[in-house]
């Protein structure tokens, strides 16, 4: 879409404001609004400047300015405004060099797609990600320096058998609540949430997204998971924006709630996202092979590639101190450094639904729908790209139940990290692959270890936890 086609589907629809979207450092959608008769073909070309100082991670007060540059084939009417909207999401300039923002995630994307076109490697990577989430009814949670506590529920909770739902104004008590580890996947009533999962489904697909299903996911209390086809890595960062701004307020309209943190519940199953990734040249894919599962050369060097960097890469597809409560060993996601066929014990797995050779990909099971998806799929990208130039070996596959093996064994088998700390530290002493081709930057990897280290490991460090009390309270 060109601009003067853009503005042709505002004179088309009736529109009477322009949403400019972008991503801040850490991962959230942020906007800014101008009524319809100030987007000219100049805005396109000049920019909507903005103060970049109050973005988080990003310039200096003495820096601030910056411009919005709207991209025109990301041009889409809002479905939640009332004032009818068209948004456009947009690339983050420097006003005075106008050059792209080098902590704009949206550009580091960029640079991974073009760097690997450069490479001769590949021209295209795909990446498909899975995005577990949960829906609750009611949410309220405060940290002060005399008190802290969470509190969520769920009509459909398994803790919500002997609630006397009418006195909360609900109606009475139907019964079919979904067991702890029992949500995959009974039919309403017991999943409670099909109609609304069902709305969030077409409201994709009216903007554009191409969805392949949606169900409950396996935790009780409205977990759920929507998966959309596999598409060009900075397209599915756009798309994943979107993706979870149409979650959220499909959602709010119906007096629900949904977070993509990864570990709400205590006790069930946390919210992962699984992550698939090919790379492909001239139209063909370039993991099918003769090899183990069906796999070529090139992608069991990038099994060994996002092995041998996965503690790195987990700053960034696991980026918040709450993703480690999902990544425990003996638990349900993969800590285990691994690789296999159908497993899914293994942090990476090679899926075996067809035999079709644009059908092989990599998936990699540690990521959480927490992380920023520009960054988590440039990093990811480059960890593959890496293990494909410096042909890294895999080591062999574990084609058995991982969390059977003997304490023996499974001392043989590296792990994730166990912490944000961990993962940062791992981080700082291992980005020189995704400095090439200048995609991340010193700036960018400083500046993200810093930020997490400053604003969520020591702030969560220095804070008494609530079961603190219950553990030392009468010491």
């Amino acid at each position: 879409m060109t601009p003067q086609e853009v503005l042709a589907m505002c004179r088309e629809n009736d529109v009477k404001a322009i949403d400019f979207r972008f991503m801040d450092f850490p991962g959230l959608w942020q906007h800014i609004s101008i009524p319809v008769g100030k987007l000219t073909e100049n805005v396109f070309e000049d920019g909507l400047g903005f103060d970049g100082s109050s973005i988080r991670g990003w310039q200096a007060i003495n820096e601030s300015d910056m411009l919005l540059m709207p991209q025109p084939d990301t041009a889409m009417i809002d479905p939640f405004c009332e004032l009818k909207t068209l948004v456009m999401i947009c690339n983050v300039q420097d006003p005075i060099t106008h050059e792209d923002y080098t902590r704009d995630p949206r550009n580091i994307c960029r640079k991974a797609a073009n760097y690997l076109k450069s490479t001769g490697v590949a021209d295209t990577c795909y990446i498909g990600p899975e995005a577990e989430f949960f829906i609750f009814d009611d949410v309220r949670f405060d940290q002060t320096p005399q008190a802290s506590f969470f509190y969520i529920d769920s009509i459909e909770a398994e803790w919500n058998r002997g609630t006397d739902t009418r006195a909360l104004g609900r109606g009475p008590n139907l019964g079919h609540k979904l067991r702890h580890k029992e949500g995959y996947f009974p039919c309403p009533p017991a999943d409670q949430m099909n109609d609304l999962r069902a709305e969030m489904m077409q409201t994709m697909i009216d903007c554009g997204l191409d969805i392949e299903c949606q169900h409950h996911e396996v935790a009780t209390a409205g977990q759920a998971e929507i998966d959309m086809k596999f598409e060009e890595m900075v397209k599915m960062g756009d798309q994943q924006c979107l993706f979870k701004y149409i979650i959220k307020n499909v959602a709010h309209k119906h007096g629900k709630t949904v977070t993509f943190m990864p570990k709400p519940l205590f006790s069930d199953n946390g919210s992962g996202m699984h992550t698939h990734i090919s790379f492909w040249k001239n139209g063909d894919p370039l993991f099918a092979g003769n090899g183990y599962a069906g796999l070529s050369d090139y992608a069991m060097y990038g099994i060994g590639g996002i092995l041998k960097h996965a503690g790195a890469l987990l700053a960034f597809t696991n980026p918040t101190t709450n993703s480690y409560k999902r990544l425990v060993p003996g638990y349900e996601a993969p800590v285990n450094l691994a690789y296999s066929q159908r497993n899914r014990s293994a942090a990476c797995r090679i899926p075996m639904y067809s035999p079709s050779p644009k059908a092989k990909r990599i998936e990699f099971r540690c990521p959480d729908p927490s992380a920023n998806p520009y960054l988590a799929f440039s990093a990811l990208m480059m960890a593959v790209l890496d293990g494909i130039q410096n042909k890294i070996d895999p080591g062999e596959p574990l084609d058995k139940d991982i969390y059977d093996l003997s304490p023996e064994e499974l001392a043989e088998v590296p792990k994730t990290p166990g912490s944000l700390e961990a993962s940062l530290e791992a981080l700082s002493k291992d980005h020189e692959f995704l400095l090439r081709g200048d995609v991340f930057t010193e700036d960018v990897i400083s500046t993200w270890i810093n930020y997490k280290t400053v604003n969520e490991v020591e702030a969560l460090a220095l804070r008494p936890h609530p079961y603190e009390f219950c553990m030392y309270y009468d010491m």
